[in-house]
């Protein structure tokens, strides 16, 4: 969630709230300017957590300075006016009005402490969004010398956000986000990704011998549904050990209805009648896109989440947790690919888990012929 533009001096107090937590965030202040000596009961937030520069200018001060007497407080604004003063230093529009506005506006500052966790839980959901949000953009980086190193960098930063959050707030199981997630996303070159599944499909039809080396492709690793049925008939073919040649792959399509959708037998004929380069380099091609494509719905579908303002940090946790555990899974079969094994990305305390944990990127050597 965007922060709230710094309003116009004289005109803080007349902005309309951007979202419930506004109102939140107010009371928090208001409870606080009215008992300072409230700020023990409040943990788990910073001058960060909040969602606008002068709430958190005003956090910032209230935390720092030395606490009033409580008796002169209840006589006097002094207090007041040091606080004023040095959030002004970071919000110039905050106003003494703003400040008395807080004060009025706080229903009960024995609540704090709850007004606290909302705040927290709301900066939370904000974090969340970031991460998922710098991953894609990752994702879309075509500048990377190594984009996949990078992109799981991004990956494990998210998780490590998802970690913390769920220190903060223990995950129920079971409680699954109500947010529909977006579906997957298209490849991001399809003519480059068409033109190399055929290479890998001609390729593995004329050295059926190499598929065997591949078996960290799956078929859901290929961008077109008629590629990824044709890879399952040349694997099935291949662990049967029955001939392999256009033909039988041909014959193996119609058995599995993958020509009942339009596609024409001669022209899977020539397709996979014209081989080039090997079947690894371009498995580990498709392998790459896949990888990038299930970073990029992973970090689509915890932004669809943290988007949700619905959603409790619990919700976001157990569906962050589940939306990774793809990552983990395409990124295992990476590392086979590519003979290196990364070490493991060190967890924080345990607590409820949705998912399986992530693993650290590492540089990939064999990478280099396989990236963008």
């Amino acid at each position: 969630m965007p922060h709230t533009p710094e309003p116009d001096e004289d005109d803080l107090d007349a902005v309309a709230p951007p979202q419930p937590v506004f109102h939140v965030e107010q009371a928090l202040l208001g409870a606080l300017l009215l008992d300072p000596h409230r700020v023990d009961d409040v943990s788990g937030i910073a001058a960060d957590s909040f969602s606008t520069a002068a709430h958190a200018a005003l956090y910032g001060a209230i935390t720092t300075l030395p606490r009033p007497d409580p008796a002169e407080h209840a006589k006097n604004t002094k207090w007041l006016d040091r606080v004023l003063a040095t959030a002004q230093e970071q919000a110039r529009g905050l106003t003494a009005s703003y400040l008395h506005a807080l004060v009025q506006v706080c229903p009960w500052p024995s609540h704090a402490p709850a007004y606290a966790r909302m705040v927290e839980a709301e900066h939370a959901r904000r974090r969340l969004q970031t991460a998922a949000e710098r991953l894609v953009q990752t994702v879309h980086d075509v500048s990377l010398p190594h984009p996949v190193q990078t992109v799981l960098t991004e990956a494990d930063a998210l998780a490590t956000v998802v970690d913390d959050i769920a220190n903060r707030f223990p995950p129920r199981a079971g409680v699954l986000p109500r947010t529909t997630a977006p579906p997957p996303p298209a490849a991001q070159d399809p003519a480059e990704a068409v033109e190399e599944e055929q290479l890998l499909l001609a390729t593995a039809t004329a050295c059926p011998s190499d598929i065997d080396s591949v078996r960290w492709l799956l078929p859901d690793d290929l961008a077109l549904p008629l590629h990824a049925g044709l890879w399952q008939c040349l694997t099935a073919l291949a662990r049967r050990h029955e001939p392999v040649d256009p033909v039988t792959v041909l014959w193996e399509a119609q058995q599995r209805g993958l020509l009942d959708e339009g596609s024409e037998p001669g022209e899977v004929l020539r397709m996979l009648a014209e081989p080039a380069g090997s079947v690894e380099h371009w498995g580990e091609r498709a392998l790459l896109r896949s990888l990038l494509t299930t970073a990029e719905h992973t970090g689509r579908r915890i932004e669809a989440y943290a988007g949700d303002p619905a959603n409790t940090p619990f919700q976001l946790v157990v569906g962050a947790r589940r939306a990774l555990a793809d990552i983990s899974a395409v990124r295992t079969r990476w590392q086979h690919a590519t003979g290196v094994t990364p070490p493991q990305r060190r967890r924080p305390a345990s607590t409820t888990r949705a998912g399986p944990p992530t693993t650290r990127a590492a540089h990939v050597p064999r990478s280099a012929r396989a990236t963008r």
